[in-house]
C-alpha cells in the first residue's frame, strides 16, 4: 500500500514538470510582439526567444539518461525545477534580447531534463504493464498546457506585462521543488556506463551549428559566407558522429537503431515535417498581431480551436491507421498539413471569424493526427535495450525540428519582408502569405518520405507523449 501511494505520488509530481514544460512552451509566442516592443526590437526577428529553448532541450536530452543514473532521478528533476525556475526569473528581470536569449537556455537546460527525467522515475517505479496507463496519466498536463498557454500569455501580456509569463513559474516551481524533495523516492539507479563526450560534443555541435546558421539568415545579421561555414560545419560535425558511433562501443545512440525501417523512415519524417509545421505556432500569433490587428489576449483565444480540434483528433487516429495503415495515413495526411499551412496565405482582414476558425481548427486536428501517425511508426518495432535509446532519439529530433522550424520560419519570413516593401502591414501581410506557402510546401516535400514506408504496416506502438 506504502509503495502505491508513493507511486501516485510520483506520477502527480512528474505531472506538474510536464505541465511546466508544456505551458512555457507555448506562453511565450503570443507575448512576442510585447516583448519586442519593450526589449526595442522587431516583432518579426524574435524567433530567438523560440531557438533558444527548444535547441538547448535539443542539446541536453541525450544526456539526460546517463545523467539521471550518475546522480540519481530524484536530485535530478529538484535540480531541473531549480534551473527552470531561476531561468524563469532570468527572463523576467532581461533588458535587453540577449539577455533574455541566455536566460532562455538557462531555462531550456531545467526543461530539457523534466521531461525525459520525470519519464524515467516512472518507467523505474512502474512494472512494464503499468507503464503506459502510468505515462498517459502524466502526459494529460502536456496536452492541457498547449490548450491554456497561448491564451494564458495573450491576457497576461494585455492585463499585466509580458513578464509574469516567466514570473508564475515560480511558485510552482517552489511548490513542485519542495514536494519532490518530501515525496519522490529516490528510486533505483541504473549502473553508471562511460558517457560518449566526443560523441556528445560532435552531435550538440552538429545541432547548434545548422540551427545558427539558419537563424543567421535573418535575426543574428550574419553575412552569407558566415552562414554557409556553419551549415558545412554542421553537417560535417554530424557526419563526423555517425563515423564515431559506428565504432564506439557505447554510442549515445546505438547504430543498429537504424536496421529498423519504421525508425529510420518515422525520424526523417519527424524531422522534415517538423521543420515545416513546427514554425506554426510562432508566425500564427504574429501574423493576427503585427498584420491584422489582434490583442494579445484575442491572438492567444484564437490558438483554442488548434489544441481543442487536436485533442478531439487524438481518439479518431488509433482507428484511421488500423483501417488504412500507416503509410496511406502519413503521406495523405502530411499533403493535408501542407496545405492548410499554405492556405494561410489566403488570409486577409475584414473574412468573418468562423472562417479562420474553422481554418484553425482544421490545422489543430490534422496536425494533431500527423503527430500521433509519425511518433507510433517511428517506436512501434523498437523493444529491449533499443525502445529507451530510440524514444531518447526521437525527443532529441523533436526538439531540433522545432528550432529549426521557427529558425527557418523566420528567415523565410525576413527574406520576404526584405523583398516586399516594408512600408506598412499590407506589404507585412504580404511576406506573411509569402512565409506560410513556402513553409507548407516544404511540409508537402516530406510525403515523399512517409511514401517508403511498408503499405502493410497497420500495428499502432504506444506514445503518451505524442502531443509534443
Amino acid at each position: 500500500m506504502q509503495d502505491e501511494k508513493s507511486n501516485q505520488r510520483l506520477l502527480w509530481l512528474v505531472a506538474i514538470g510536464f505541465f511546466m514544460q508544456t505551458l512555457d512552451a507555448t506562453i511565450v509566442n503570443t507575448a512576442l510582439p510585447a516583448m519586442a516592443a519593450s526589449l526595442g526590437e522587431s516583432p518579426l526577428r524574435m524567433q530567438s526567444v523560440v531557438v533558444a529553448y527548444s535547441l538547448t532541450m535539443a542539446m541536453l536530452i541525450p544526456a539526460s539518461g546517463w545523467m539521471a543514473d550518475r546522480f540519481g532521478t530524484r536530485r535530478l528533476f529538484v535540480a531541473a525545477i531549480a534551473l527552470f525556475s531561476l531561468g524563469s526569473l532570468f527572463c523576467a528581470i532581461s533588458h535587453s534580447l540577449t539577455q533574455l536569449v541566455i536566460s532562455r537556455v538557462v531555462q531550456g537546460v531545467g526543461g530539457a531534463l523534466l521531461l525525459p527525467v520525470g519519464r524515467l522515475a516512472v518507467l523505474r517505479a512502474f512494472p512494464r504493464e503499468q507503464f503506459l496507463k502510468a505515462m498517459s496519466f502524466v502526459a494529460l498536463p502536456g496536452l492541457i498546457g498547449p490548450l491554456i498557454g497561448p491564451t494564458l500569455g495573450g491576457w497576461l501580456v494585455e492585463y499585466a506585462t509580458w513578464h509574469w509569463i516567466f514570473l508564475i513559474n515560480l511558485p510552482v516551481g517552489l511548490v513542485g521543488g519542495v514536494a519532490t524533495l518530501a515525496l519522490m523516492p529516490e528510486g533505483l539507479r541504473g549502473a553508471v556506463r562511460r558517457f560518449d563526450l566526443s560523441g556528445y560534443l560532435m552531435l550538440s555541435f552538429g545541432m547548434v551549428a545548422l540551427s545558427l546558421s539558419l537563424d543567421g539568415l535573418s535575426e543574428l545579421g550574419l553575412r552569407q559566407a558566415t552562414v554557409l561555414v556553419l551549415l558545412v560545419f554542421g553537417l560535417a560535425s554530424l557526419v563526423a558522429y555517425w563515423l564515431h558511433a559506428t565504432r564506439q562501443p557505447e554510442p549515445l545512440f546505438s547504430p543498429r537503431l537504424f536496421d529498423i525501417p519504421s525508425l529510420t523512415i518515422g525520424l526523417l519524417g519527424n524531422l522534415f515535417a517538423r521543420i515545416g509545421s513546427s514554425c506554426m505556432p510562432f508566425l500564427i500569433p504574429l501574423l493576427l498581431q503585427v498584420s491584422m490587428g489582434y490583442s494579445p489576449s484575442q491572438a492567444g483565444m484564437m490558438m483554442l480551436p488548434v489544441a481543442l480540434a487536436g485533442m478531439v483528433t487524438k481518439t479518431l487516429a488509433t482507428r484511421l491507421i488500423t483501417w488504412l495503415g500507416y503509410r496511406q495515413v502519413l503521406v495523405l495526411n502530411t499533403a493535408l498539413v501542407g496545405l492548410t499551412m499554405a492556405s494561410f496565405a489566403l488570409v486577409a482582414p475584414g473574412q468573418p471569424l468562423w472562417l479562420r476558425l474553422v481554418q484553425l481548427a482544421f490545422f489543430g486536428a490534422v496536425n494533431s493526427m500527423q503527430f500521433t501517425a509519425m511518433n507510433t511508426v517511428t517506436l512501434k518495432d523498437l523493444d529491449g535495450p533499443l525502445a529507451s535509446s530510440g524514444n531518447s532519439l526521437l525527443s532529441m529530433v523533436q526538439m531540433l525540428a522545432m528550432s529549426m522550424g521557427v529558425a527557418a520560419a523566420g528567415a523565410v519570413l525576413a527574406g520576404y519582408t526584405g523583398y516586399f516593401t516594408p512600408a506598412g502591414a499590407a506589404q507585412t501581410l504580404q511576406a506573411f502569405h509569402a512565409t506560410f506557402a513556402t513553409m507548407g510546401l516544404m511540409t508537402l516535400a516530406s510525403a515523399w518520405i512517409f511514401w517508403q514506408l511498408s503499405p502493410d504496416a497497420r500495428g499502432v506502438g504506444s506514445d503518451p507523449a505524442d502531443n509534443h
